[in-house]
């Protein structure tokens, strides 16, 4: 079996919905519901102790990307993330996932919103199946950091990717 990722609020390739768009609270000119999508796997190997979830845009004007999401330490048995699980109030991420910090400067899901008039970017979703009970990071561990352990620690990984232009 290969770790395969799906969801049921995008398709692999396909446009993200205004629910996902980041929300005017930011100050970045969106004005979506900022809401992280579903997300579902399955096909973990053998030996996997925990998962991690990120999403990152590789097309975002910093000359690094930019980190919307970073989910690390879900227990085994957890093979799917509800809608708007990102959101840190919502209370609908499992008992012992952490998630740490991203580039807007906090932890939680921060929804797409490219600069306006700039070429759709792509919103990578990856699910990372790890050989550790859980990664030695904390709620403000920056996104190298937490990478740098996923990059040492993954058993496999599966992706899904959404689009999105202003």
């Amino acid at each position: 079996m290969t770790l395969k990722v799906t969801s049921s609020s995008f398709k692999d390739g396909d446009y993200l919905k205004p629910d996902h768009i980041l929300s005017a609270a930011y100050g970045f000119g969106c004005a979506g519901g900022n809401k992280s999508p579903h997300l579902a796997w399955s096909g973990a190997p053998a030996g996997t102790k925990s998962f991690a979830v990120t999403c990152f845009d590789p097309d975002a004007p910093t000359g690094s990307g930019f980190w919307h999401w970073l989910v690390a330490n879900l227990p085994p048995t957890v093979s799917e993330l509800p809608l708007d699980a990102g959101n840190p109030a919502a209370g609908k991420l499992p008992a012992g996932a952490l998630q740490t910090r991203t580039d807007f400067g906090a932890p939680g899901y921060g929804g797409p919103c490219p600069p306006e008039g700039d070429h759709p970017h792509r919103y990578v979703f990856t699910v990372f199946a790890c050989g550790l009970d859980k990664l030695p990071v904390q709620a403000d561990t920056s996104a190298a950091i937490v990478g740098f352990y996923l990059n040492f620690n993954t058993l496999a990984k599966a992706v899904i990717m959404g689009l999105y232009k202003r």
